[in-house]
């Protein structure tokens, strides 16, 4: 799998961690800074992850930021983008299984290295479910989006 990893300066000392691990278990990984530990809008950073994603560049992305709620709001403006802040292992499945999520956000200050590879793990081997009513809610999500009508600047 081909994942778009971003961060903020609050999660960049656990963004190596993430990509190394994505590494061991096969995804190839565009990195999309930051690329040092200097203050950087997390905003920025979840476009550039967000828009690889839309543009097929990548399967699904990652976030991390310091609690991941930062960048859970900024990718969830974006249509197309579903993201979720996972901070456990049935999170981080359940929400690509029942919700179709394409970007799991995480907090580096809320989990360490050890849990975040768990987390990683179940969110790259989840699959979305064929059962209808997980499908008709994910399709109830996107006619909320396109009554939304938000066109975002390029």
């Amino acid at each position: 799998m081909k994942l778009s990893l971003g961060c903020d300066h609050a999660g960049f000392h656990l963004k190596s961690a993430v990509a190394a691990h994505l590494a061991s278990i096969g995804c190839e990984v565009i990195d999309h800074g930051c690329y040092t530990a200097d203050a950087v809008d997390f905003p920025d950073i979840a476009r550039l992850v967000c828009q690889s994603v839309l543009k097929g560049e990548a399967e699904r992305g990652i976030m991390v930021c310091g609690t991941g709620v930062g960048a859970s709001i900024a990718a969830n403006k974006i249509p197309g983008i579903r993201a979720a802040v996972c901070h456990d292992y049935h999170s981080a499945h359940q929400s690509v299984e029942h919700d179709d999520v394409n970007v799991m956000c995480i907090g580096a200050q809320i989990v360490g290295e050890w849990l975040v590879k768990d987390l990683i793990s179940s969110y790259v081997s989840a699959t979305f479910s064929t059962e209808e009513h997980f499908r008709r809610r994910v399709e109830k999500l996107a006619i909320l989006e396109r009554e939304a009508a938000i066109k975002l600047p390029e």
